[in-house]
């Protein structure tokens, strides 16, 4: 059964973008009553300063390197109602994703991100290949009116080509980005507003492979 925000239509079409190309981009696919909630708590920890500088790298190798990432975050936890939810939509989304691909993905991790103006992200991959950590990524953006002038656009490129440019996202609130972490080049370009998302992570059990391949 698909999470009543997230419509069985829209699950296909996601579903459909990863098989055939190794992403989805959808419009408007969180509703405002999504979204919007996210986006008040975001702005409310920025203004306490609950927000932590972003770094890259885990565990022991983790470090800050603002020449490629200057955005901050804060871990998902449940404390709020508008978190439990998003995460039960990524809960019903994780369990779509299994029965059609037969991924084996048993976990989900997801941050806020904010990126202050002139933030930005360098190209990269969100995972390697052969490691068994995190297999699909997800974001979910949460500014509202975005302006067509004001930067902050993901740029994907293409698994099999990855200087190759294939399209380019407009951080508007709403729109949702789920891709094959290990094979996906993106990047966020430089931003001359603040910027505010959740990304996040389905991971797999280790002894569980999947059957996605994006047609090259």
């Amino acid at each position: 059964m698909s999470h009543p925000l997230l419509p069985e239509a829209r699950l296909g079409e996601l579903i459909d973008g990863l098989v055939e190309r190794g992403w989805y981009c959808g419009e408007a696919f969180l509703p405002e009553a999504l979204h919007a909630p996210l986006f008040a708590e975001l702005e409310a920890m920025a203004e306490r300063r609950a927000l932590a500088a972003a770094g890259i790298g885990r565990g022991a190798e983790h470090h800050r390197r603002r020449d490629i990432r200057g955005d901050a975050i804060r871990w998902l936890d449940r404390e709020s109602l508008a978190q439990r939810r998003y995460l039960e939509a990524m809960g019903d989304l994780q369990q779509a994703l299994n029965r059609a691909l037969f991924l084996g993905l048993f976990e989900y991790e997801a941050h806020f991100a904010q990126y202050p103006p002139g933030a930005f992200y360098r190209r990269h991959l969100d995972s390697f290949r052969g490691r068994a950590n995190r297999v699909v990524s997800t974001v979910g953006y949460l500014t509202p009116d975005w302006p067509a002038d004001a930067g902050g656009e993901m740029v994907i490129y293409a698994p099999e080509a990855p200087e190759r440019e294939v399209a380019r996202v407009r951080p508007e609130a709403g729109t949702f980005v789920c891709f094959l972490a290990d094979r996906v080049p993106h990047e966020v370009l430089p931003t001359r507003r603040p910027r505010a998302s959740i990304a996040g992570w389905f991971r797999r059990n280790a002894s569980l492979g999947g059957l996605v391949d994006p047609a090259h």
